[in-house]
Parts: C-alpha cells; structure tokens; sequence
C-alpha cells in the first residue's frame, strides 16, 4: 500500500452540482501557508483574528464583531441559539436551508422551532411574515422571536436593500430579531453593486452568517454580530455547539484574504458572469425552461428527466424538484467559459436524442 501524499482525482472534470466543489482560491492557499509556522494562541486570541474583527467592522460598521466558525450550518446554529429563548420559534422561509438542508441541526442542536411559509422565489416579505408572527402569549405556540432570511436565496433571487429594510422594520415593530443567512451573501453584494453593509447593517439586519466556503474558501464562515443587544453569550454558545477552532488562526487569515481587499468580490462577480452565460446558453436549448431569475451565480430549470439522467453522467448536477424535472445549475469562482460553453453543447446533444 502507498503511504505518500498523490493526488486521487482529475482535476479537469468540472460539475455545475455546488460551489461547495470547487476546491480553494490560490490567494486562500497562499494565506494558509502565511499563518502557518511558529506559535499562535489558540482557540481565537491570536493576531489574525484580531486583525480580522478590524476588517469586518469595516464592511458592516464600528459595532460588528466576527465569530468564526468551521461551516454554514454551524453559524446559522450557532446565531440563532444566541437570539432566541429556549421557548423561541424562527419564522423562515420554506425553502430556507436552515429549513431544508441542515440535517434538522436548528431543532435538535438549537433546540429551536422552525415556523414555515411558502414563498413564489424563496424571499420573505412583510405580509407572508405575518402569516406566522403572532401567538406570542399562547402558551401552547412557540414564541416568533426572529425572522430569518437567506441573501442571496436558495432559489437564487437577490433581495434588494429596500427589500430587507422592509423586512426588519416589520419584525422589529413586532419584537422580533432579524437573522442572515449570508451563505453567498458576496453574490449578493456583487449582484446588486453595493457595499454589503447597505443590506444588512444599514438596514436594521441583528446578526448574519457569513460566508466563505462557497466563496474560495478552504473551509471556514463567520457570525458577524451587528446589534450586541440582540444575542446573549455568543462566545459559550459557540463552544458548546462545537464550532470553536483551537487553531483559529487558520479560519479567520482565510477570511482576512477574502475580505481585506477585493477577493471576495471578484471571486463572486465571477461566478455570477459565469451563471449569466450558463442561463443566456440555455435559453437558446428548446425545450428548457428557466425557473426564477437569475440574479446570484444559480440557474434553475426544468427539462426532460431522462435527459437530466444522461447529462449527469457527463456533468454533476442535482435534481431540485425531481418529481418535476426541476434541476439545480451552479457556478463557482473557477467555472470556466469552456466549461459553459461545454455544458450547454452537451445539453443541447442531449435534449435531440
């Protein structure tokens, strides 16, 4: 048996199935290898994550403070433990990944109710909010205390500012706390050309998850904290949730080189650009429909299932609605032209066999 390091894949062979597939941003790898060597102390008091807080509050404002985390699921946790009641419920979005991808983690690891509502394009709005916001003395309901929503959506919709406002003066209004989850909030930001502080601090957003996998990242997210009054011992519940990092050092230089200059933009602007071409290729495919808009680095479509099946074979991809055809497309920070450009020759084979 060999016991020395090789490499086990090709890595030619692209995929539209995640950005989680992408492997990690060059300048993310260079930073790594900058952290790495001598002595740091451990599990957050070391010199990159202080200097890391100095950049977030940058981007989201004097009070923002970064809690780095090991992955998405565990920041969306992790936020929510630290906003709620142990009698508090979480109003979201029925498309909401906190809802539909994480394992039930907000129920048995936070202890939390989820509280439902159908949305056209995954994006709340005030009045399908209200659908689920009240009941606050009943004591047989479990209490509305936050309102979650996801920048960019999992459907791939962008909400604008004006949007989020809305949303946090209308839960505010009603006691309740506003939660983020920024999993690809730098498309977001790239999408609509603004500062990602004008849709989340300057518009009332409490606390948000940040993200930096999907973006280049090794691994690694952050809770960003943008109103202190609206959680209660983030730093324990962090441990507790088993997201704190002994060598955090490692987590916090990636978002340090993600954020400290424009690294997190470019990588999403790419990946947008890159899902534009992929959503103009195959608009010229008959017989394949687009779902939603495509705003972010997503395109949703619906086509034959067989051809979905004999494309899979020759690209990753999931299904998003399989009993309706409905496939998931994603790109990422290292999507190609040619791999576009290849994708949508092979659907088009496809779809005339």
């Amino acid at each position: 048996m060999r016991t020395d390091a090789r490499r086990h894949h090709d890595p030619q062979i692209r995929g539209f199935a995640s950005d989680n597939y992408a492997g990690a941003h060059p300048e993310i790898l260079a930073a790594i290898a900058l952290a790495n060597g001598g002595h740091q102390i451990a599990y957050g008091e070391d010199d990159y994550t202080e200097n890391l807080q100095q950049i977030v509050k940058g981007h989201f404002g004097p009070t923002a403070e970064a809690f780095p985390v090991f992955n998405g699921t565990g920041a969306n946790v992790v936020s929510l433990q630290a906003m709620t009641d142990r009698w508090g419920a979480v109003i979201c979005a029925e498309s909401a990944h906190i809802n539909v991808d994480e394992g039930g983690a907000p129920e048995r690891v936070g202890g939390l109710k989820l509280l439902t509502v159908p949305t056209p394009d995954g994006k709340l709005t005030p009045e399908l909010i209200d659908r689920q916001a009240y009941g606050w003395d009943d004591e047989h309901r479990a209490m509305p205390q936050v309102v979650s929503i996801t920048q960019n959506t999992e459907l791939g919709t962008v909400y604008t500012p004006d949007e989020i406002r809305a949303i946090c003066e209308h839960s505010h209004e009603r006691g309740m706390k506003v939660h983020l989850d920024g999993a690809r909030i730098a498309n977001a930001a790239a999408s609509l050309g603004v500062p990602v502080r004008t849709f989340t601090s300057e518009v009332g957003v409490d606390v948000l998850s940040f993200g930096g996998t999907k973006n280049g990242a090794l691994f690694g997210e952050a809770v960003v904290v943008l109103n202190p009054d609206a959680v209660r011992a983030m730093k324990h519940l962090r441990k507790l949730s088993m997201q704190l990092a002994s060598k955090m050092r490692f987590v916090s230089v990636q978002l340090e080189a993600l954020l400290a200059g424009d690294l997190w933009l470019r990588n999403a602007r790419h990946a947008n650009a890159m899902a534009q071409r992929l959503a103009e290729g195959v608009r010229a495919v008959d017989g394949v429909e687009i779902l939603y808009p495509v705003q972010a680095n997503a395109v949703f479509a619906r086509l034959p299932h067989d051809v979905s099946e004999r494309l899979q074979k020759r690209f990753r991809f999931y299904f998003w609605d399989e009993t309706a055809g409905d496939v998931r497309w994603m790109c990422s920070f290292d999507t190609t032209e040619d791999d576009v450009d290849a994708f949508v020759l092979a659907l088009k084979e496809e779809m005339t066999k």
